[in-house]
């Protein structure tokens, strides 16, 4: 396949005071030290409500009052996405969060005197456990189906199998580097993950053997000039984009028929259940997932209540099976990693509206 010269994208034209402090925001988001997929994702939320706030005739920061802040809030619990679903509790609260910070640094630069959105109510947040996981054999019905004898199958076939084998999050394995592999040591630097945080993490022989052959056979033919390392690259030789990666996995799956819905965070949930059931410490998975601590994720502690009856039935004095108990606290415990999973903000994987 012939090398593609890309083309730099045009830099949009301010044309408003708001899209001018917008511009002023990320710009100080980028000083300190955000990433880009944060500062291009707060750009994106702001930006919609931009042009919210231009189709009602409001240009300028002072016009942004508390009710503005909340008929936009109404706006966003009765949107509907193109398939005709609501957006999630969880994606009102991200387009919302960004909208806080800008105001909150337009009140410290002195650009609005009042902050209108520091009174706002922002949705609460559940935690549910992941509807799905998938099972060995389900797993291996998606591996198998990949096309390994082109350059597009050979790269799904690779993929799949370092979500799996890693557990890594959808915005990780879109930002993996070539040089962040060690793979004569078993392991990949996930550099700058959730929190701006390194981590070394483990992969498995078989992932090994089919990233080696995706960089050695399918890689070469999908990369265009100038090459940036990027691992996985798209039909046209470019990096991912998070909705990207979430169709390509998400059409992986549907394609074997399981009955089960899901994209990236599908198989971080499936591995992080597998290796438990599989005798691994729930500390051990903690770390490869890149969760600080069992601290930072209290909902471990909170579990479901199948795994509460379980445990009753097996420990209450009038029905007690003293036998089952450890395998009892392993299913709950299972069930607690299971909910920090679902927790994760990476877990609402639907393309943006």
């Amino acid at each position: 396949m012939a090398r593609v010269e890309k083309r730099r994208k045009p830099q949009p034209i301010v044309q408003t005071p708001l899209q001018a402090l917008m511009r002023d925001h990320l710009h100080a988001l980028e000083v300190q030290h955000y990433s880009e997929f944060t500062v291009r994702g707060r750009a994106g939320h702001i930006g919609f409500f931009i042009a919210w706030l231009e189709e009602r005739g409001i240009t300028e920061a002072i016009d942004v009052t508390r009710t503005v802040l909340e008929r936009y809030q109404r706006y966003l619990f009765h949107y509907r996405k193109t398939n005709g679903e609501p957006l999630s509790f969880r994606s009102q609260h991200a387009r919302l969060v960004p909208l806080r910070v800008w105001f909150k640094w337009m009140t410290r630069q002195n650009y609005i005197l009042h902050n209108p959105a520091s009174e706002i109510d922002l949705p609460r947040l559940g935690r549910s456990l992941p509807k799905n996981i998938l099972s060995a054999e389900e797993v291996e019905r998606v591996m198998t189906l990949c096309e390994i004898e082109e350059a597009i199958g050979l790269r799904d076939r690779a993929l799949l199998e370092m979500l799996y084998s890693t557990g890594m999050r959808r915005l990780e394995i879109v930002r993996l580097k070539l040089y962040d592999l060690s793979l004569d040591r078993g392991l990949l630097l996930i550099n700058q993950g959730k929190g701006s945080k390194d981590r070394y993490v483990p992969i498995g022989a078989r992932a090994i053997a089919w990233l080696e052959k995706y960089i050695r056979e399918g890689r070469p033919q999908l990369v265009s000039e100038p090459d940036d390392f990027t691992v996985f690259l798209t039909a046209q030789g470019e990096p991912f984009s998070r909705d990207h990666l979430t169709a390509v996995v998400k059409d992986r799956i549907d394609a074997a028929q399981l009955g089960k819905t899901g994209s990236c965070h599908l198989f971080r949930h499936t591995m992080a259940t597998l290796m438990h059931e599989g005798g691994a410490d729930i500390r051990h998975i903690q770390a490869i997932l890149g969760h600080e601590d069992i601290r930072t994720t209290q909902i471990y502690t909170q579990v479901a209540i199948r795994a509460l009856q379980q445990i009753h039935a097996a420990t209450h004095p009038a029905e007690a099976h003293a036998s089952s108990l450890a395998a009892l606290r392993s299913a709950a415990e299972r069930e607690g990693l299971l909910a920090a999973l679902a927790a994760d903000p990476e877990a609402d994987e639907q393309p943006s509206s």
